[in-house]
């Protein structure tokens, strides 16, 4: 592939491999962890998965802007040394069972992600070629199949065979990895910083809000970007319920016994789905259209929840994963590939910055009622249908939004192409 001749490609795509692997191979054997060493109480385990997305919604402002202004290599790098840190304070306070520490230990290293994440994204967009985002995309989709096969499996085997202590250095090790291989890295200073030069002291706060503004600005004066964007809060609240719901469908519904066993293999085989959705997005999408493939793929996703919601059948329930993998590979794509499509170099952190509060608000939401709801007042097949209602808006909303606006945009380019 014409992408992996790019020895830049190369070393960032094993950098987001070895920080993402080991960032699931933690987080699931930490979910594992609190069912079993807090098993009445499974309100920790939501709790966890909010200790993962609140940091959005206070680090929200600076992080987009910080991306566009300051070096995004030394953002990117110095962020995992930062994670790496923590998690051995992490580990300390799992060895001491301090749990509420714990807690705080997630909720800064997540807030540290969260700046790793726009200035990682705008590197990768300013070392490629438009035609490729799609590629990427998709390849970036496969790669998410390999963590769903094997992450969630690693998590678990990890926890059970090294304990939680030897999943966090796991989880350590692999962000001073993913710092090396990005320290690496010579990025040309275009691509470090696109606005100039500039140092933290030469912003103050009213200064990244002024930028923070002139994002919104920006996405507002594209209807297509800004309504493609307003679909991510749905995406959060979609992506806070199913964070924790594998788990509690084994432990509380279909195989409490054996929820060890069975939770890792629905990631496997969604991740199965995936490697399959992602093999043949690209084809698709050049074939139907970003948007028709983007829509379908929305509502025949709605409709697969709901049938996953009322499975009684581990078997079924596992074969439903695999097709639900191959109906979002596809839809992952087209958004992946759309968006640096739609956003200029020098604005994707101010973009990314107004996209990661909408898909948190909704995470946030979504997470603080499953913790304050189950099981006293909603079950397991409630959960699946606030999914597919939620599923259900943002594909009438695409549906109503996207068609009529995706053709003035390519009007529009074509106009100014024969200009």
């Amino acid at each position: 592939m014409e992408l992996f001749r790019n020895a830049m490609f190369v070393r960032m795509f094993l950098a987001a491999f070895a920080s993402q692997l080991g960032s699931m191979v933690g987080s699931m054997a930490f979910a594992f962890y609190l069912v079993d060493r807090f098993s009445n109480q499974p309100a920790y385990a939501s709790v966890a998965e909010l200790m993962y997305s609140l940091p959005t919604l206070v680090v929200f402002l600076f992080v987009g802007v910080l991306a566009d202004r300051l070096d995004r290599k030394r953002i990117a790098v110095q962020s995992d040394w930062i994670r790496a840190v923590l998690s051995v304070v992490l580990l300390l306070c799992i060895h001491q069972d301090w749990i509420i520490p714990a807690f705080a230990i997630l909720f800064l290293r997540s807030a540290i992600s969260k700046f790793f994440t726009p200035a990682e994204m705008s590197l990768m967009q300013g070392i490629m070629k438009p035609e490729q985002y799609v590629k990427a995309s998709s390849l970036n989709m496969s790669i998410m199949g390999i963590f769903m096969l094997f992450g969630m499996s690693l998590g678990s085997a990890a926890y059970y065979y090294l304990g939680i202590e030897g999943a966090i250095i796991i989880d350590t090790v692999s962000f001073i990895v993913s710092g090396i291989l990005l320290a690496t890295c010579r990025f040309p200073a275009e691509v470090r910083q696109p606005n100039g030069k500039a140092k933290l002291s030469d912003l103050s706060l009213k200064s990244m809000a002024a930028d923070f503004g002139a994002g919104f600005k920006y996405i507002v004066r594209s209807r297509l970007l800004l309504a493609i964007i307003l679909g991510f809060f749905f995406f959060g609240i979609v992506n806070g319920v199913f964070s924790i719901l594998p788990l509690f469908t084994m432990k509380y519904e279909l195989s409490p016994d054996r929820y060890q066993v069975y939770t890792p293999l629905v990631m496997v085989f969604l991740g199965i789905g995936y490697l399959v959705g992602s093999a043949i997005s690209s084809l698709l999408i050049k074939k139907c259209g970003k948007v028709a493939v983007l829509i379908t793929g929305l509502f025949l996703t709605m409709a697969l929840t709901l049938a996953v919601g009322l499975c009684g059948n581990i078997q079924i329930y596992l074969g439903f994963m695999v097709l639900l993998g191959i109906l979002l590979a596809p839809v992952n794509v087209v958004l992946g590939g759309w968006l640096p499509e739609l956003v200029e170099p020098q604005n994707m952190g101010r973009v990314s910055a107004w996209i990661e509060p909408l898909n948190t608000t909704g995470q946030a939401i979504a997470l603080g009622f499953i913790s304050v709801a189950f099981p006293a007042i909603v079950g397991v097949t409630a959960l699946y249908w606030i999914l597919a209602v939620s599923m259900l808006i943002v594909s009438v909303y695409y549906l109503i939004a996207l068609p009529g606006l995706h053709r003035k945009h390519q009007n529009a380019v074509k106009a100014e192409m024969t200009a």
